[in-house]
C-alpha cells in the first residue's frame, strides 16, 4: 500500500512538473510572439542598436583665407578616444587608465563629466592622444565596450603672423553652449573670440553618420546594410577676408615693441586690411589640448594679451581730433577757412591752458599743420559758451567715435563723446561748467576713443564724407558652392560739405610736408594727409596717436595707430602708420632707415608737469601782461 500511494505521489509530482514546464513554454512562446510579432517595431531598433554602433563623424570646419586667397587658418589631423556611458563597464575603468597611460582619477573625472552630459550619446573622453596611444586603443576595443575613436582636426596657421585679435581660439563648448545648441556635443570645440565665434556656425558645418555592424565584444565588422544609412558630414563654409596678410605681417612686425593697437582699412569700403593688439598671444598654443600653463601666462600678464585695444580700449585721441573740430567748426559757421585767430601761447578762460605751438596768427589750415591748442580751445569755448554741447557731440557720433561700429568681430567697446547728459551724470547738476569742456576741443579730458573709431573717423575725411561699416569678412563659400557677400552699410554724412573736407584736407597735406609728421611721414611718390597726436597719461608716459589717409588725391588706405606710453605720436605712432601705407600701395619697404627706427623703438620719458608748466608760464607771461592763475599741461608734445 505504502509502495502504491509514493508511486501516486511520484506521478502527480511530474504531471505537476510537466504542467509547469507546458504553461513555461506557452508563456515564452507568447512572449515571442509579442517581441517578435505584436511589439517588432518598438524592440527591433532596440535589438539592433546591440549589433550595430553609429559613429558620429565630425565635418571639417571651414577655412579662413585673406583677400588674396592665401590661407591663413587650416585643419590638421588629431585623434580622439570616445565613449557612450551607457555601454561602458566601469569594471573596465583600471585597463581604460592602463592603455591610455593616465591617472584613473582623471579618466573618472571625464567619464563622470560624459555622464553627467548624456548617457547614450557618444562624446569625446580625450582629444589629440599620441597617436600610439590611438593605435592601443583601437587593437583593444574589444576589450572595452562603448570606447569608441575618432580622427579629427585641430587648426593650424601657416602663415607668419598671428592675427589672434582677428581669428580668435576655439576651446570646448561649455554648459551654456549645449543649451543655446542642441547639436553640440561634449568635447566640440566652438570660437570663443574673433572670427572664429562670430562666423561659428557656418565654421562648425554638419556632422554625419557611419552605421557599423558589431560582435559581441564591441569590434567592427563591416558597415552596416552597405553603408545606405551612413550620413556624410557636411564641411564648414569658408572665410574669404579682407585682411591682407602681407600687410598683417608687416604690422604685427612693427608692434613688437609696442604696447597699444592699430587699424588699417579701406575708406571706400570699409574692408579691414590689418589690425593689431600688441602684446598679441599665440594660437598655435591654444588650437588643440589646452596648453594650461601657457593659458594661466596669458591671464595674468599685467598687459593683458587676450584684450583686443584696436576694438576694445578707450584713450583721449589728442590732437588727432583736430580735423574733426574743423569740420564742426566749418559746418557751424564758427570759422571759415579764412577765419584768424591770434595766439598769445596760453588761452585764458578762468585759467591758463597752455600750448606747444608758437605764438601767432592761425587759420584752420596753420592751426592744424602746427597743431595749435590755442586754436582749438577757442572753438571749444565758443561751443561750450553758446550751448552748442549736445549738438557738437551727436556731430562727432557720426564719424563714429563714440558709438560701436559694429564690426564682425566681438568686444567692441563704445567710446565717449561728452554731451549734457553725460556731463550730468558724471558731475551732477550745476557742478560743471564751460571749464571742464575746453580741454575736448584738443581730444583731452573725457573723452576716449578705440583705434578702429578712430579709422572709421579717418576714413570719413578721405571719402568725401561718408561712414563706412568696419569688417573683417566679405565672403561666406559654403559647401554646396553658393556664396554669401557681406552687406556693410556706407552712409552719406549729410552735414559734412566738399569745401570743409576740403580745408581741413589741406591742413593734414601741412602735417605731412611742414608738421610734426615730416619726419617720418613722407612717402616719395606718395602724398600722405596725416595728424599727429599726444595723449595725456596721468600713469606714466603718454600715449602716441597717428591718423592718415593715402594716396592723398585717391584715398586707398586710411590708418589709425595707438601706441601707448610711448611719448610723443610724432615718434612712436607715426613712423608706423607710414611704412604701412607704404608697403600697402607700393608692395614694399624702401624707407630701411625708418623701419630701423620702428624696430629699435623706445618710448622717450615725457615731460614732468614742472617742467611743462614752467616753459608755459614763462610763455604766458611773456604775452600777456599781469596774468595770474593755475596752468594746465599742455595736451600734445613739442611736435604734435
Amino acid at each position: 500500500m505504502a509502495n502504491r500511494l509514493q508511486i501516486q505521489n511520484v506521478q502527480a509530482a511530474v504531471r505537476i512538473l510537466q504542467g509547469i514546464i507546458v504553461i513555461g513554454l506557452l508563456i515564452t512562446l507568447g512572449r515571442v510572439f509579442q517581441l517578435q510579432i505584436l511589439d517588432y517595431e518598438e524592440y527591433a531598433p532596440l535589438s539592433r542598436q546591440n549589433s550595430i554602433r553609429m559613429n558620429v563623424v565630425n565635418p571639417a570646419r571651414g577655412l579662413i583665407l585673406d583677400r588674396n586667397g592665401k590661407i591663413i587658418v587650416e585643419n590638421q589631423p588629431i585623434y580622439s578616444v570616445t565613449i557612450t556611458p551607457a555601454k561602458f563597464k566601469m569594471e573596465n575603468l583600471d585597463v581604460l587608465a592602463e592603455l591610455l597611460d593616465m591617472e584613473q582619477e582623471l579618466v573618472l573625472e571625464r567619464i563622470t563629466e560624459a555622464q553627467r552630459f548624456s548617457w547614450h550619446r557618444t562624446s569625446r573622453l580625450f582629444t589629440e592622444v599620441p597617436f600610439e596611444t590611438f593605435s592601443v586603443i583601437e587593437e583593444n576595443l574589444w576589450r572595452l565596450p562603448g570606447i569608441g575613436h575618432q580622427i579629427e582636426s585641430k587648426r593650424h596657421y601657416p602663415l607668419n603672423f598671428s592675427a589672434s585679435h582677428i581669428l580668435g581660439y576655439l576651446r570646448e563648448a561649455s554648459p551654456e553652449d549645449f543649451v543655446r545648441d542642441e547639436t553640440l556635443r561634449l568635447g566640440d570645440r566652438v570660437g570663443k573670440s574673433g572670427i572664429e565665434m562670430v562666423y561659428d556656425q557656418h565654421l562648425r558645418g554638419e556632422k554625419g553618420t557611419h552605421y557599423l555592424t558589431v560582435n559581441a565584444y564591441g569590434q567592427a565588422l563591416r558597415s552596416y546594410d552597405n553603408g545606405n544609412l551612413n550620413n556624410s558630414p557636411k564641411k564648414g563654409a569658408d572665410l574669404i577676408t579682407t585682411i591682407d596678410a602681407d600687410l598683417q605681417e608687416l604690422a604685427e612686425t612693427l608692434m613688437t615693441r609696442m604696447t597699444g593697437g592699430l587699424v588699417a582699412m579701406d575708406p571706400n569700403t570699409g574692408e579691414i586690411l590689418s589690425i593689431v593688439s600688441s602684446p598679441n598671444y599665440d594660437l598655435d598654443r591654444l588650437a588643440g589640448k589646452m596648453d594650461r600653463e601657457y593659458w594661466a601666462s596669458v591671464n595674468s600678464d599685467s598687459l593683458r594679451p587676450l584684450f583686443n585695444r584696436a576694438i576694445s580700449s578707450r584713450q583721449p585721441p589728442g590732437s588727432t581730433f583736430k580735423p574733426f573740430m574743423g569740420l564742426y567748426g566749418l559746418h557751424t559757421g564758427l570759422i571759415t577757412p579764412r577765419t584768424e585767430i591770434v595766439s598769445t601761447g596760453a588761452y585764458r578762460r578762468g585759467r591758463l591752458y597752455g600750448d606747444t605751438a608758437d605764438p601767432g596768427v592761425y587759420d584752420l589750415r596753420k592751426a592744424l599743420a602746427l597743431s595749435s591748442n590755442y586754436y582749438f580751445f577757442w572753438m571749444m569755448d565758443e561751443i561750450a559758451t553758446n550751448g552748442g554741447l549736445d549738438d557738437w557731440a551727436e556731430k562727432m557720433r557720426d564719424f563714429g567715435m563714440g558709438p560701436n561700429n559694429n564690426i564682425d568681430l566681438p568686444f567692441e567697446t563704445r567710446g565717449i563723446m561728452p554731451d549734457t547728459d553725460y556731463m550730468e551724470r558724471t558731475f551732477g547738476d550745476r557742478y560743471w561748467g564751460v571749464g571742464d569742456l575746453m580741454s575736448l576741443g584738443i581730444g583731452q579730458g573725457m573723452i576716449s576713443v578705440s583705434p578702429l573709431q578712430m579709422a572709421v573717423a579717418t576714413s570719413v575725411l578721405a571719402n568725401g564724407g561718408y561712414r563706412v561699416q568696419p569688417h573683417i569678412v566679405k565672403e561666406v563659400h559654403h559647401n554646396d558652392n553658393t556664396v554669401n557677400y557681406t552687406q556693410p552699410y556706407k552712409d552719406k554724412i549729410e552735414w559734412i560739405e566738399p569745401s570743409y573736407l576740403s580745408a581741413v584736407h589741406e591742413g593734414m597735406l601741412d602735417v605731412v610736408t611742414e608738421g610734426s609728421g615730416r619726419f617720418y611721414a613722407q612717402i616719395p611718390g606718395i602724398t600722405t594727409a596725416g595728424k599727429t597726436g599726444t595723449s595725456q597719461n596721468p600713469h606714466g608716459n603718454n600715449h602716441g596717436w597717428f591718423i592718415a589717409y593715402a594716396p592723398a588725391e585717391n584715398p586707398q588706405i586710411a590708418v589709425a595707430v595707438l601706441t601707448e606710453n610711448s611719448g610723443f605720436g610724432s615718434i612712436s605712432a607715426t613712423p608706423v602708420a607710414s611704412l604701412l601705407i607704404e608697403k600697402y600701395l607700393t608692395g614694399e619697404i624702401n624707407r630701411n632707415h625708418i623701419l630701423d627706427v620702428v624696430l629699435n623703438f623706445t618710448p622717450r620719458p615725457s615731460r614732468t608737469q614742472t617742467q611743462v608748466q614752467n616753459q608755459t608760464q614763462q610763455q604766458a607771461e611773456e604775452q600777456i601782461e599781469e596774468s595770474t592763475g593755475d596752468v594746465n599741461l599742455p595736451e600734445d608734445g613739442t611736435d604734435d
